[in-house]
């Protein structure tokens, strides 16, 4: 045995008998699923033997892998006390492959029209009216832009949004035999608020839309439809971003399945696959408080190759960071109402970028119904909806004419002056000519 190994062995031994106490109940689990960035050039066979793990999975181009990895809790303080170790074996830097779910169910008001309305009928609602995407249009919709929304399973199907999705990829369908998060409880997923809806001016739109709201009892809608926490969030931010840029191409990325559940590893292969797939925006309705090196790794290669991030702020009305949203480059998103004040839920603070209506937004709902929701999540596409009308005018400043076109609304929400980002955007000022 080489004097390095012994070192290690004997550094192991000592972590074992100072930890044996504090780390028995981490140990109950049988295998800890851990993220791994190799070195370049450091042979897999030595980082997997050090590991103890088999290999679980990988992100294409990245140098970025998933290993089922036994007794975490003892290497951890090993490579704290032996420094180089990491990169004597081959690993640039490593953490653990958390999931996250969403605690609660949310509340949303399920919408029936007749058989004679226009599938896109609810792109003349209220909301979009005071962002004027409507006016917007004259000058741009999106041709030749492609979003990529990462997000639960999209309903194909659904009439208005038949013509506007591209292929994408179901992660959560082909994710390979043992793949698995540590935990699924960390923070809050999907940015889709609680608070209650319906206010007198949607409610004098619907009047005119020939749409009514179904109640649980006349809908054909399952309980369990309604109830999963996921179940329709992919489809109601795709039709977001449809009726916004009506001619931009939605790439739906499914990693969510319809409990809310996924995790850091999923997420990170997300983010790359859009790029290398051709995406020219990415939207990203779901934060969670954990500022994970993987999902940073993801997003820095996107930023590299010009891809434009969009991120919802989250609902937990506060100014703590949630990512990917607070990091840096990122569109993050926070949520306002008709009135241009800050959404009673939407977090704020200096990572948000601008705000875009977020409360009682009306979408697309699967199996050919459409809903009234509230969130962040649905201010994020309408924002990434933006950079995709402007993104297809002009292919640089795409950030900057957003910002600039956005309205002041500090002076409606003083207690949250400066923490509001540049305002609420103006679709229309946007993308109009300089």
């Amino acid at each position: 045995m080489t004097g390095r190994r012994k070192f290690i062995c004997k550094a192991l031994i000592a972590c074992t008998l100072l930890l044996s106490v504090s780390v028995t109940h981490v140990q109950a689990a049988a295998t800890i699923p851990l993220i791994v960035k190799i070195l370049p050039g450091a042979p897999l066979g030595r980082v997997l033997g050090w590991l103890g793990g088999p290999l679980i999975d990988t992100i294409p181009g990245s140098n970025i892998i998933l290993v089922n990895v036994p007794n975490l809790p003892l290497i951890s303080p090993v490579l704290g006390l032996l420094g180089n170790t990491l990169s004597l074996v081959g690993i640039e830097w490593f953490e653990v492959n958390d999931g996250v779910t969403e605690p609660a169910h949310s509340r949303f008001g399920v919408i029936q029209v007749n058989g004679t309305t226009a599938a896109d009928w609810y792109k003349n609602q209220p909301a979009f009216q005071l962002v004027r995407s409507g006016q917007a249009r004259v000058y741009a919709t999106g041709r030749g832009v492609t979003i990529a929304d990462i997000n639960s399973s999209v309903d194909y199907g659904h009439p208005a949004l038949i013509g506007h999705l591209t292929s994408g990829y179901d992660f959560v369908t082909n994710r390979p035999a043992g793949s698995a998060a540590l935990n699924q409880s960390s923070s809050s997923f999907m940015d889709q608020s609680s608070s209650s809806f319906m206010d007198q001016s949607t409610s004098s739109f619907m009047d005119t839309s020939s749409a009514e709201f179904l109640t649980q009892t006349t809908s054909t809608l399952t309980y369990e439809d309604l109830t999963k926490p996921a179940y329709s969030h992919g489809t109601l931010t795709a039709g977001v971003i449809a009726a916004v840029a009506p001619d931009a191409m939605i790439m739906p990325l499914r990693a969510f399945d319809d409990n809310g559940s996924a995790d850091l590893f999923i997420l990170a292969k997300a983010i790359r696959y859009a790029v290398d797939n051709g995406a020219h925006v990415i939207n990203m309705s779901f934060g969670t408080l954990e500022k994970s090196k993987a999902l940073q790794n993801s997003i820095d290669y996107a930023k590299s190759k010009g891809v434009i991030l969009v991120a919802s702020a989250g609902n937990n009305n506060t100014s703590s960071p949630q990512y990917p949203a607070a990091f840096s480059g990122v569109l993050s998103t926070a949520a306002t109402d008709l009135w241009d004040k800050k959404a009673s839920f939407s977090n704020y603070g200096n990572a948000v970028f601008v705000d875009a209506p977020g409360v009682n937004i009306i979408s697309a709902f699967p199996n050919g119904y459409y809903a009234m929701v509230s969130g962040t999540s649905f201010s994020a596409p309408a924002v990434a909806a933006t950079a995709a009308l402007v993104r297809s005018v002009r292919t640089t400043g795409v950030s900057n004419s957003i910002s600039s076109g956005a309205v002041d609304i500090d002076y409606k929400n003083p207690y949250y002056i400066d923490k509001l980002g540049y305002g609420r955007i103006d679709v229309y000022k946007a993308v109009k000519p300089y």
